[in-house]
């Protein structure tokens, strides 16, 4: 009989921000498969779990995969972790994960934090309906081309950024959309955490003054709620936020 495969959510920055299960399911599984062995090899010392680790990631994933799908025929059950948060959301994985549905080996979900998930629970704006966009290209031409696609897209947009582009991705943003609100959080839930509110030009201001380090989330308001004018209602009322 197959293993099963995990796809196991850890955590973003906080090391005590990871489910019962996950811990379980990562002490009972033959074999952990990881985007950074060094990063998994501290949440496994820290809760003393002992287990081996693979790597896998963007560049070996297309030759490493099919080894793991043999490992997961012969009976062998795997956890599939990412460098910090829940694997394939912008992190390897879906290759291994399409090849293990495609041979009938069960995928289980064993959910937990998303920095994406994180930020906009914190960000003040719509949440109603939201896109998640990942990593925007890094060249100038192919990123303003995606963002001029994304202009009328009505929903809150998240995206993750280099804390070296973010100021001239909000940059870009502001030319292509205005000066739309948005929100920059960096760190979240680790020591240095820190959410940058506002519009696009009172936050590039304040990123100007003190540049950001480590992994970023930007929140940005969609065209519909930019577009979308004060009415006495919403005056009157301010908890009809809705």
């Amino acid at each position: 009989m197959a293993g099963m495969l995990y796809v196991v959510a850890t955590p973003i920055g906080n090391l005590e921000d990871i489910t019962v299960r996950a811990l379980r399911v990562l002490q009972e599984v033959d074999l952990i498969a990881t985007e950074d062995t060094r990063r998994t090899r501290i949440l496994l010392q820290h809760y003393q779990i002992d287990k081996p680790l693979t790597s896998l990631y963007d560049h070996n994933e297309v030759h490493k995969a099919p080894t793991l799908i043999r490992r997961l025929q012969e009976g062998n059950s795997i956890a599939l972790v990412s460098e910090a948060g829940t694997p394939l959301i912008s992190d390897p994985g879906y290759r291994l994960v399409q090849l293990a549905i495609a041979q009938a080996i069960p995928v289980i979900p064993v959910p937990g934090p998303s920095a994406a998930v994180a930020a906009i629970a914190v960000a003040g704006l719509p949440t109603d309906r939201f896109a998640f966009e990942g990593f925007l290209p890094k060249k100038l031409g192919k990123r303003r081309k995606r963002l001029e696609g994304l202009r009328g897209e009505p929903r809150t947009l998240i995206f993750y950024e280099s804390p070296r582009r973010v100021y001239d991705v909000l940059g870009d943003m502001q030319a292509l959309w205005g000066d739309r609100r948005v929100v920059v959080a960096r760190e979240l839930t680790k020591k240095f955490e820190e959410i940058l509110r506002g519009r696009i030009t009172e936050v590039r201001a304040q990123l100007e003054e003190r540049p950001p380090q480590g992994e970023v989330t930007v929140v940005v308001e969609g065209a519909a709620a930019a577009a979308r004018l004060p009415t006495t209602r919403d005056r009157d009322d301010p908890t009809d936020l809705c």
